[in-house]
C-alpha cells in the first residue's frame, strides 16, 4: 500500500506541475493590477512546497521504514490539500466565469449573424472561425491572437486536469493516513 500511495502521489505531484506551468506561463505581475488572480501567489507556493516536500519525507520513509516520517508526511499532505481545496473554491469562480462568457459569445455570434441556434448542434464547430474574427466584441476568454489577455491566470485550467489532480490527491492522502496508522501492511 505504502508503493501504490507514492506512485498516487508522483500522479498527483506531476498534475499539480502541469497547471503550475500554465499558471506561471500566464501570469503577469504587472498585467495583474487589471485582472488579478484568484490564487494567491504564498498559498500556491506553500501548497506546492507542502506537496513536494511531503512526497520527498515519503521516499524517506519507503526507504528508512521510520514511523515517524510517515507522520510528518500525513501532515505534509493533509496541510497541502487544505490549501489545495482552498484554491479549488476560488478557482471554480472562474471556471464559470469563463464558461459563461464562451456561451455569451456563442449566443451573440448567432444572433449576429440572424441565425437560429440548433442545440443538438455541438458549438466547437464554429470555434476556428470565430478565433480568426476582430476580436472587438468578443470576450477575451475566448483568446485569440489579437484578443486581449483578460481574466486571471488560472482561467485556463483543463477541468479535466483539476479534477484528476484532485482525485490522485484524495486517493493520496487515504493511502498515505491508513499506511502511516498500519493497515495492510507497509
Amino acid at each position: 500500500m505504502s508503493l501504490l500511495a507514492l506512485l498516487t502521489w508522483i500522479a498527483t505531484a506531476s498534475l499539480g506541475l502541469y497547471l503550475l506551468s500554465i499558471w506561471l506561463i500566464e501570469y503577469d505581475k504587472d498585467f495583474q493590477a487589471n485582472a488579478a488572480t484568484r490564487l494567491p501567489p504564498p498559498v500556491l507556493a506553500t501548497h506546492v512546497a507542502l506537496g513536494g516536500g511531503g512526497l520527498i519525507v515519503w521516499a524517506y520513509y519507503l526507504f528508512y521504514d521510520n514511523d515517524d516520517l510517515a507522520w510528518v508526511a500525513v501532515g505534509a499532505v493533509c496541510l497541502g490539500a487544505s490549501l489545495g481545496v482552498f484554491m479549488a473554491a476560488r478557482w471554480l469562480s472562474v471556471y464559470r466565469a469563463k464558461r459563461a462568457a464562451i456561451k455569451l459569445q456563442e449566443v451573440t455570434q448567432v444572433w449576429r449573424h440572424g441565425r437560429v441556434a440548433v442545440l443538438d448542434r455541438p458549438a466547437v464547430q464554429e470555434w476556428p472561425a470565430v478565433l480568426d474574427r476582430p476580436a472587438a466584441g468578443r470576450p477575451a476568454a475566448l483568446g485569440g491572437p489579437a484578443a486581449p489577455r483578460e481574466g486571471p491566470p488560472e482561467r485556463n485550467f483543463p477541468l479535466p486536469v483539476v479534477v484528476a489532480h484532485g482525485t490522485f490527491a484524495t486517493a493520496t492522502i487515504a493511502l498515505v493516513v491508513l499506511t502511516a496508522l498500519g493497515v495492510g501492511g507497509s
